[in-house]
């Protein structure tokens, strides 16, 4: 099965803050266990897609750029978007099906707009998805914590579209290249 990483919006301002935004929540564990996937994700082969937000830093200079301590692969590809949804304006799409991509592994930030976003929209165009529960973070809001935003989404997205392709919540401890989807299926 082909297999891809899309790793969205880990960019340098919104990770580490602004004067105006401040940064993500637990950015240490989430910058650890993006390398640890994109790493194995590269070690296996399988297709890594970097997505940056030309909302961040203007879409320019190092504030816009991935955030300075992720490892990218020489093989990654780098897309550039200007609406949430990481699928909308961008070639992504088109390449995830040229590469014959049947499951992505989707980290990144922000929890509540693009991961989300990114998640619902993949498996209404037929990949199934696991997002990766400690791989994706935000800085909350003035309703829920980052916190609470993060287990909320990790629970309401496990299982999303529930029909052919559907999402799945696993932690960076289990083996995300071995999906499981599989096991739902009836």
């Amino acid at each position: 099965m082909r297999q891809a990483v899309l790793v969205i919006d880990f960019q340098q301002d919104l990770v580490e803050g602004t004067a105006e935004e401040s940064g993500v929540y637990g950015k240490e564990n989430v910058i650890q266990v993006i390398n640890q996937v994109v790493q194995e994700a590269d070690t296996q082969g399988h297709a890594i897609v970097f997505i940056r937000d030309l909302d961040v830093a203007n879409g320019q200079g190092p504030g816009f750029a991935v955030h300075s301590s992720i490892q990218i692969p020489d093989q990654a590809v780098t897309f550039d978007k200007a609406a949430t949804n990481s699928f909308h304006g961008t070639p992504l799409l088109e390449h995830l099906k040229q590469a014959q991509v049947e499951h992505l592994i989707i980290l990144g930030c922000k929890t509540e707009h693009c991961i989300d976003t990114a998640v619902r929209s993949a498996t209404v165009s037929g990949f199934d998805v696991t997002l990766v529960a400690d791989g994706h973070t935000t800085n909350g809001s003035d309703v829920l914590s980052a916190e609470q935003m993060i287990a909320h989404h990790n629970q309401v997205l496990h299982g999303h579209y529930n029909v052919e392709h559907f999402a799945i919540i696993r932690p960076s401890t289990e083996t995300v290249f071995e999906p499981i989807h599989h096991q739902y299926r009836t």
